[in-house]
């Protein structure tokens, strides 16, 4: 099969083009063809200075597609099923064995580019928002790098929980398109102070919930922002600045709380994300969610496609085509 691989890690120019053996699916796994490949921020930190588990590594999250074949103990997915798949790595390639816990069948009503787009950022959203950020209607919420996948779906589902919802962007033609997603205020974090637009907003009071993707600096900026018995969860790096030591010394007195999340932590010790995923699918079909697609790239231009998500111009996701 064809692979976008890489022998060391580094800029989106370590990627290259090549023939590697197609994987072996053990018992319990599913062999699917790939069809689409939704690129994570995850996969391009990985590329930048992750961990490679093999040479040449394929990295990728997040893919979907049709299922080739099955191993012997499986019995709830066939040959022909529509599935989308999530896994350490191996989604920037034509082929993928993943584990049956994490695989989905794809709803009819739901295009294969749409679904491999869901369930890292949807299930990492819903958990950050409601698992570990406790939101209830009525609060206010704060979602950095609002036309991140990330972002997009967290808008949508504080927004639909009865939430009033704020978010950040690089720039107002963004933060319009976000509001149209659900978005009730906008903060062009290039030109104001996200801290001082979020106490404007609330008259002093704060956030109750901030989703903070960004990390670095950004995150003692939302533990400022944050109100008596506010929740601020940390999900990434996106911003990629030198991770800081934060003061919690205010945090003790306003009773607030600061937690780390990871996905992958929940899908290998819980079944609950999985039937949680398996809900934003069936959410997708029906309308009641929405995929935003900015931009795709044949999988042989992977380069390309890390470089285009790295400039931050895209809005949604970015995808791959084998």
């Amino acid at each position: 099969m064809k692979a976008a691989v890489y022998y060391e890690t580094g800029s989106p120019d370590v990627f290259r083009y090549e023939d590697v053996p197609d994987p072996t699916p053990g018992s319990s796994d599913i062999l699917i063809k790939v069809e689409a490949v939704s690129i994570e921020g995850g996969d391009t930190l990985n590329r930048l200075q992750g961990d490679m588990s093999h040479l040449p590594h394929i990295v990728g999250y997040q893919c979907a597609g049709t299922v080739l074949e099955v191993g012997s103990d499986v019995t709830d997915f066939v040959v022909g099923d529509r599935v989308v798949t999530v896994g350490v790595d191996g989604s920037h390639a034509e082929r993928r064995a993943v584990s049956t816990p994490f695989a989905w069948k794809i709803p009819d009503g739901v295009s294969t580019n749409d679904a491999a787009c869901v369930p890292v950022p949807f299930g990492t959203a819903d958990d950050c928002l409601f698992e570990f950020g406790h939101l209830q209607r009525g609060e206010t919420v704060l979602i950095h790098a609002g036309a991140g996948g990330v972002g997009i779906a967290a808008i949508q589902l504080a927004k639909r929980s009865g939430a009033r919802v704020f978010t950040t962007a690089s720039s107002d033609e963004k933060l319009e398109r976000l509001k149209e997603l659900g978005a009730d205020e906008g903060i062009n974090y290039v030109t104001s102070d996200f801290v001082g637009e979020s106490r404007r907003l609330t008259d002093g009071r704060g956030v109750d919930v901030i989703v903070d993707s960004v990390g670095g600096v950004t995150l003692q900026g939302s533990l400022d922002s944050l109100a008596y018995r506010g929740r601020c969860v940390s999900v990434g790096d996106a911003g990629r600045s030198v991770a800081e030591r934060v003061d919690i010394s205010k945090m003790r007195g306003n009773n607030q709380t600061l937690s780390g999340y990871f996905l992958g932590a929940e899908l290998f010790l819980s079944p609950r994300p999985h039937a949680l995923i398996a809900a934003h699918l069936d959410a997708i079909a029906q309308g009641e969610l929405r995929v935003i697609v900015d931009r795709a790239f044949p999988l042989a231009d992977a380069e390309e496609a890390h470089a285009y998500i790295e400039s931050r111009k895209s809005f949604g996701r970015v995808l791959l085509i084998p």
